[in-house]
């Protein structure tokens, strides 16, 4: 893979910031475009608008455009030497895998919610975000159309995200407990995978850049309710500095109590969703309803949910029969194991 990485993005994107936080800590060069000055350079389009969007060389030599966040961090350890984002143990490995998982799409749920439901957020990523994209000469006239426009179509999506009278307490209930989560286990632990950071550390400091450090309310309850993950996401920003260690992996066979807390809370909302997503997608069905601990969940389904289920039992089918047997013995402990083995 050719360096420096060309790719574009925006602050207002959680997996954009997961992506350069990685970059950052992995010491890989980059160069970063955005708005629309790729479109500008003529770059090609990928065949669906996400962020951020990495232009690499295909097997032919042609340039194409990626974006998926996940497979992109794969691609970057498989390909681009240096210090390693993921585990060295499989069985560790598959667990910062769930756990990069949960952060990817089921906190990002309480991101968009927060982000979108109360006029404080709405007002200052209605008025912000596109500035970020259109840049900060943009026409007044063009900017306060941007920002009408922009507001509304997000808020549009609410429902499709799973955000709806509903389900808003189940969102923010859930987000208050895994604030209290991450606050005891990052008072022992510098990352959630030990003392070094996971994929799901990035994944998991996307979703706080703006959870903990863009959006007022969902800001406000970091700052009270858990300081310590507030600091945390602040300074997972930029660890280039940061000298890590082989051996500072937590160890998958005496996983501390605070890492299996946190994978017991996917069993309230993440578990669940993804798992009657699953089965909605399998049915051809546009609408799932699931029942969670906590009351009645719905929303549409989620094709790329369908696939990220798929991946993560591929990954646990992958390991060794000893490590299979380790990894269930953790899932069963947290109350989980009905992801990787119930019958969609």
């Amino acid at each position: 893979m050719q360096v420096p990485l060309v790719f574009k993005g925006t602050p207002g994107s959680p997996y954009t910031r997961k992506m350069m936080a990685l970059m950052r800590y992995r010491h890989i060069p980059y160069r970063y475009w955005v708005g629309e000055a790729a479109d500008r350079a003529g770059m090609p389009k990928p065949q669906v608008e996400l962020l951020p969007t990495f232009y690499l060389l295909d097997a032919q030599g042609q340039l194409q455009a990626v974006t998926d966040s996940t497979p992109l961090l794969r691609r970057l350890e498989r390909e681009v030497p240096g210090r390693a984002a993921r585990p060295h143990s499989p069985v560790l490995a598959f667990i910062d895998s769930l756990l990069e998982d949960f952060a990817d799409e089921w906190v990002t749920k309480a991101m968009f919610h927060y982000r979108w439901h109360y006029a404080p957020d709405i007002d200052r990523a209605s008025k912000s975000i596109p500035l970020h994209w259109g840049g900060l000469q943009m026409d007044e006239k063009v900017y306060a159309a941007s920002s009408a426009f922009f507001s509304k179509r997000q808020i549009d999506r609410l429902p499709v995200i799973g955000s709806n009278p509903t389900t808003t307490p189940l969102i923010e209930g859930g987000y208050l407990r895994l604030l209290g989560l991450l606050d005891a286990h990052f008072s022992q632990h510098a990352f959630l995978m030990g003392g070094r950071p996971g994929a799901s550390d990035f994944a998991l400091y996307g979703q706080l850049s703006q959870l903990a450090l863009f959006d007022p309310t969902a800001m406000g309850l970091a700052v009270q309710h858990a300081p310590r993950t507030f600091a945390w996401t602040g300074w997972m920003e930029d660890l280039s500095g940061l000298e890590v260690l082989d051996g500072a992996w937590l160890d998958a066979a005496h996983l501390p109590v605070s890492s299996m807390d946190l994978l017991a809370e996917l069993a309230q909302g993440y578990v669940p969703v993804m798992l009657a997503n699953a089965r909605a997608l399998l049915r051809g069905d546009k609408h799932l309803q699931a029942q969670l601990p906590q009351g009645p969940w719905e929303q549409g389904t989620v094709t790329y949910q369908g696939k990220c289920l798929r991946w993560l039992r591929e990954e646990f089918a992958a390991l060794d029969a000893a490590g299979q047997v380790q990894a269930d013995a953790i899932l069963q402990a947290a109350g989980i194991a009905d992801l990787i083995h119930a019958p969609l």
